[in-house]
């Protein structure tokens, strides 16, 4: 691995790998461990490994699902704490109320998407929060692009049935 090719591609990633890191593990010092594990893994690496890299971010992602699967099963971790430092993006105009407001339905959709079964949840990360593409999901997890849009569909349409059923037990006074 040379220098260059680790601050040009492996390094500016290392935030998106932290958070899917925490998103396995469920906990941030296991999730810095698991990232610090993989990039001096990447960085050992051999000139004949890191030359037969097409995506480097698949790649780092793969490696880094599979040292936090490792993790999380060896100590028996659960993921419990939702994702922090999700916080809405304001465009300043909005009031007080309307934010929080935002906040208490981003706070829903991640404990929502905790109760999603595995598969579908990586997927969903990797997709809306990480904006990885289907090929790039695919890859990271190790399934096929079919399984990609089928865990992805029926994750969002889980979130989406419960939000409306969560929606129509609000009444308005």
């Amino acid at each position: 691995m040379t220098q260059a090719i680790f601050q040009q591609h492996i390094f500016p990633i290392r935030d998106k790998l932290f958070r899917f890191a925490l998103r396995i593990t469920g906990s941030a010092h296991e999730a810095e461990d698991v990232v610090q594990e993989v990039m001096e893994k990447i960085w050992k690496s051999s000139e004949e490994q890191s030359g037969s890299v097409q995506n480097w971010e698949a790649w780092c992602m793969t490696l880094t699902r599979n040292r936090s699967l490792d993790k999380a099963r060896s100590q028996n971790l659960r993921r419990t704490t939702p994702l922090d430092g999700m916080a809405e993006r304001s465009n300043g105009t909005t009031n007080q109320a309307h934010t929080i407001e935002n906040r208490d339905l981003a706070d829903q959709v991640k404990q929502m998407m905790q109760a999603l079964p595995e598969k579908q949840r990586l997927v969903m990360h990797l997709r809306d929060i990480e904006e990885l593409t289907y090929d790039e999901i695919a890859e990271v997890l190790n399934i096929s692009l079919d399984q990609v849009k089928v865990n992805l569909h029926r994750a969002r349409k889980s979130i989406r049935e419960q939000l409306l059923a969560t929606l129509n037990h609000i009444t308005i006074p």
